[in-house]
């Protein structure tokens, strides 16, 4: 499956992932959400003043976005409780690494295109071949300079972007909808966004996007459908605490459903447009108990989870920690509405079939998803395809299958640094994670 992304063959990095003796109980402090994070990095550096961004992520994903914009001119000082990142105007010559990072590599160029001067933006190998024409072509018709089509590219900076309207087909990522919105106010004529073709997928987080956006004063009309309108004007200096990262956490209640324990997450927030906050009514339809009361999500599990049929076009990023449940259901798994998720870190669907298949288990890829029918399992290695979901995959399949070896278990410091220390803090019985 080589073709589908990068595999990591380092020893080093090969992680045994722990059975559980007994039904987990265990508390998690999950960091801030990723998501929310780099969104309030690109609003505060066109920000009218200085930013203070409270408890944000800092994991490999918010690092790259920081670097990214301290090398066009922004000074983010980093200290652990907050993130104060003061505005200044974007000037090339720069050099932009995104890592693996689709929020870097969607969200920086519609703002690196307001610079003046020459970026360069670049990533890792498999993130030459994620999509990028999409928003590299809007961000043409709407008077930028750039040469190639996918990373690297070359943005030629004049110091303004026109702006104006633009037609997308954003079908296979939400993110190009939001990467250009997020930049609008900053555009001379501002922007409208009109998404033509199939549903656009993850649509919570184009809601995150807009709440995000009017929050800084920014003018928002997304009051047709498919289509989002960003005045021109000042944006307001972001000053909040970022939300504990909700799709994050869901490994960790997984945990809970497929040993039959209980894992409580606090400051889970009553409202939110994060799209992970759907894994509570899904965990419910699998059979565990959900509680959220007085800022703490409980989930306890019977250990045998029930098989579903889910359309998760809106939650893709959900997949794999579903998928790993669903291997110890008390019958067939369908998961339906995802095939944009073959562009993602690496392709998913495929990356599960063969990880699922390697176990002993069976799964087949469906058009627009996956099947899987359980059956008993066997400890091997467990590829996480340079991706930090499919690495908290394997630890959730490792829970119940002895023997199970994920490799590249450093993955996961893309989104959650230190998941190793948490997941095992989380097995030691009475004990809450750091």
């Amino acid at each position: 499956m080589g073709e589908n992304g990068p595999v990591s063959t380092s020893a080093v990095t090969n992680w045994p992932a722990p059975t559980a003796a007994r039904p987990v109980n265990g508390t998690v402090l999950v960091p801030g959400s990723k998501s929310v994070t780099n969104r309030a990095l690109i609003l505060a550096a066109q920000a009218t003043g200085p930013s203070i961004i409270g408890a944000p992520l800092d994991s490999r994903d918010t690092q790259l976005m920081a670097t990214a914009l301290s090398r066009l001119g922004v000074t983010i000082d980093r200290k652990p409780a907050a993130w104060t990142v003061t505005p200044a105007p974007l000037r090339g010559p720069a050099a932009i690494d995104c890592g693996l990072a689709g929020t870097v590599m969607r969200f920086l160029p519609p703002l690196a295109a307001t610079a003046m001067g020459t970026v360069t933006v670049d990533g890792d190998e498999y993130a030459r071949r994620r999509p990028m024409k999409t928003i590299l072509d809007a961000l043409r018709r709407l008077g930028a300079r750039i040469d190639g089509d996918t990373m690297p590219f070359v943005l030629h900076g004049t110091g303004v972007l026109p702006g104006g309207t633009v037609s997308i087909d954003a079908s296979s990522s939400s993110q190009f909808v939001s990467g250009l919105l997020l930049s609008g106010a900053s555009y001379a004529r501002g922007l409208t966004v009109l998404h033509t073709g199939e549903p656009v997928p993850s649509m919570p987080h184009i809601d995150m996007t807009v709440q995000m956006l009017r929050s800084a004063g920014v003018a928002v009309d997304d009051s047709t459908a498919d289509t989002w309108r960003v005045e021109p004007g000042p944006v307001a200096p972001f000053e909040g605490t970022v939300e504990p990262d909700l799709s994050n956490a869901t490994p960790f209640l997984a945990a809970a459903v497929v040993t039959g324990g209980t894992v409580r997450i606090p400051f889970w927030p009553a409202s939110t447009t994060q799209p992970g906050d759907d894994i509570r009514p899904i965990l419910e339809m699998m059979g565990a108990e959900v509680d959220l009361s007085d800022g703490v999500l409980t989930v306890t599990g019977n250990g045998l989870p029930a098989g579903v049929d889910l359309d998760l076009h809106t939650v893709g990023e959900l997949s794999p920690t579903i998928a790993a449940i669903a291997l110890f259901a008390d019958g067939p798994t369908r998961l339906r509405g995802i095939g944009h998720l073959r562009g993602h870190e690496t392709d998913r669907l495929a990356a599960l079939v063969s990880n699922i298949k390697g176990v002993g288990g069976h799964a087949e890829e469906t058009t627009d998803g996956i099947m899987i029918r359980p059956q008993a399992l066997t400890g091997t290695l467990w590829p996480s395809w340079a991706d930090h979901r499919m690495a908290t995959a394997g630890a959730i399949v490792g829970l119940r299958v002895a023997d199970l070896v994920v490799d590249d278990i450093d993955t996961t410091a893309k989104t959650l640094p230190g998941f190793p220390a948490m997941w095992a803090q989380m097995l030691a019985p009475g004990q809450a994670c750091p």
